[in-house]
């Protein structure tokens, strides 16, 4: 297992995104959020940890985030990883949370608290519209909340596990990009501020 200090935004190229080193709740933390003024859509806002190659194993962290100020209604607050990321972005397999729907009233938003995605194929609402269900789940999240967040890749499974639970919240058999090797990258989407804490990076024999 190996430890990366991403706390003091080092060693991390900021893609459309805009980088920092920050207390949060009482902790040292990375700080990630669309950079002022920017307000789109795409998918691929990344913080791409430098001098990792990662085709399986594990990654672990802690993170949390919420919708920022003036944020799109449709907001969540998205937040996850991305692994096998291409050299130049231009493709990668992302995990994410959407943390406003964690305890919302309305069951349906309840159960697309998780989330898949392959950049820029299987955007979510083309995975959603061709195979509901099948790359969402719920899981209990709080906005602004510190969240235990662990992936496991292996050739073309990955595996989302929230809380420390034994039992994966999110399980995906078939990723689209092929099992590969890449980078890893921490992931926002649209009007999200987030932050990041305790990576701990563990390949496969």
């Amino acid at each position: 297992m190996r430890p990366f200090a991403i706390e003091r935004a080092e060693g991390i190229t900021a893609r459309k995104v805009a980088i920092s080193s920050q207390r949060y709740e009482g902790s040292d933390a990375l700080h990630v959020a669309e950079p002022a003024g920017q307000g789109d859509t795409s998918e691929d806002k990344l913080a791409i940890l430098d001098g990792i190659a990662f085709r399986n194993g594990t990654v672990e962290l802690e993170l949390a985030s919420r919708p920022g100020p003036g944020a799109n209604p449709g907001a969540r607050g998205f937040v996850g990883l991305a692994f096998r990321v291409a050299e130049d972005a231009s493709s990668f397999e992302c995990i994410y949370l959407r943390p406003t729907n964690g305890r919302s009233s309305d069951q349906e938003r309840r159960n697309h608290s998780t989330q898949y995605i392959s950049f820029p194929a299987h955007p979510w609402h083309l995975l959603r519209k061709e195979t509901p269900s099948r790359y969402e789940s719920y899981v209990d999240l709080e906005p602004g909340a510190w969240t235990k967040v662990k992936i496991t890749v292996q050739g073309n499974e990955a595996k989302l596990f929230v809380h420390g639970v034994e039992q994966p919240a999110l399980i995906v058999n078939d990723l689209k990009l092929g099992e590969r090797e890449g980078r890893i990258a921490l992931w926002i989407g649209p009007g999200t501020l987030a932050w990041f804490r305790n990576l701990r990076v563990t390949p496969a024999p």
